[in-house]
Order: structure tokens, then C-alpha cells, then sequence
């Protein structure tokens, strides 16, 4: 912006010079009207750039409570198939020939991982007060004295939701 007011400096220095009264109060009022279509530049060049800026921050918000929304009734709608799962699992043990059972129950964890499910490992696992919950204890036996809080059966599957424990494992521990 200096720059520009040193130009027209010069430029009324040029205009005074010539000695025209009539040129140099034309050049005065072409500078005054610059000066402010200059400042009416300025400010909705400022109002556009915090529209832009409002703007940015509503779709940034949109999006995070698209994803908390998702993540909310992603978690219920899960809740509820988590049945249907151990359901597929005990189906399985009872007829371990059927390929179609598990065939759909891997498919059905397919799905469900992509949306941030996982299992939470368990058998041979260290007990974790956090992931598993004890419903049977085996009295350990001397020789396995090095096995005492290990889990050594699993009675019902834990899940994991994006990180965050969805349901913990229900499990038999050595004690």
C-alpha cells in the first residue's frame, strides 16, 4: 500500500507541475475515489475471507458430528448383533461341518470390522481386569503355579469398538 500512496505523490507532484488548476482537481477527486474503492476493497475482501473462514469451521463441525453420530449409533446398532454372533458361534460348535455357518459368520465379521469391531484375545491371554470379566476359576495344579492368572477358557466373546472396550470377555481363569 505504500507504494501505491508514493505513486500518487508523483503523480501530483507531475499534475502541479503542469500548472493546471483544473487537471489537478480532477487528479484529486480520481485519488479520493481510489482511496475509496481501495478501503471498500478491503473491507469485503475481509468479510468474504471470514465468510470463508465460517464456512471452513461449519463443514469441519458437520463432519466431526457426522462421525460422532456414526460412532454413537454404530455402537448400539453393533450391540445388538453381538448376540446374532455368539449365536453363529455356538451354531458352529454344534455343527462343525456346516461351511455355510461359517462362511456367514466370517462374513458377518468382515463387515463388522470395517467398522472398527475386533475381538478381544483371550485364551492363553494374562487376565485384564480392563478386557475380561471372570465367571469360573480352575484351582491351578502345583506344577502350574507359573500359569496363575492366565485365562483358559473363554465363555463369552469380547468385542472392541474403535479402540474402546464394547463388551468384555467372559472367561475362566486359573487361579
Amino acid at each position: 500500500m505504500p507504494e501505491d500512496e508514493n505513486k500518487i505523490e508523483e503523480e501530483k507532484e507531475v499534475v502541479y507541475e503542469e500548472g493546471n488548476e483544473k487537471i489537478a482537481a480532477d487528479a484529486e477527486k480520481i485519488r479520493k475515489k481510489l482511496r475509496e474503492c481501495r478501503e471498500e476493497k478491503e473491507k469485503y475482501l475481509a468479510g468474504w475471507q471470514r465468510a470463508q473462514a465460517d464456512f471452513i469451521n461449519y463443514k469441519r463441525r458437520q463432519e466431526e458430528q457426522a462421525a460422532e453420530w456414526s460412532r454413537m449409533y454404530g455402537e448400539g446398532l453393533i450391540l445388538n448383533i453381538l448376540p446374532v454372533l455368539d449365536s453363529l458361534d455356538a451354531a458352529i460348535v454344534s455343527q462343525p461341518k456346516d461351511q455355510g455357518l461359517v462362511t456367514l459368520r466370517n462374513q458377518m465379521q468382515s463387515v463388522l470390522k470395517k467398522h472398527g469391531l475386533e475381538e478381544i484375545k483371550a485364551i492363553g491371554e494374562k487376565f485384564d481386569p480392563l478386557l475380561h470379566e471372570v465367571v469360573e476359576c480352575e484351582e491351578c495344579l502345583p506344577e502350574e503355579k507359573q500359569e496363575a492368572d492366565i485365562i483358559g477358557g473363554e465363555i463369552q466373546k469380547g468385542y472392541l469398538l474403535n479402540g474402546k472396550v464394547l463388551r468384555v470377555a467372559k472367561v475362566k481363569v486359573k487361579k
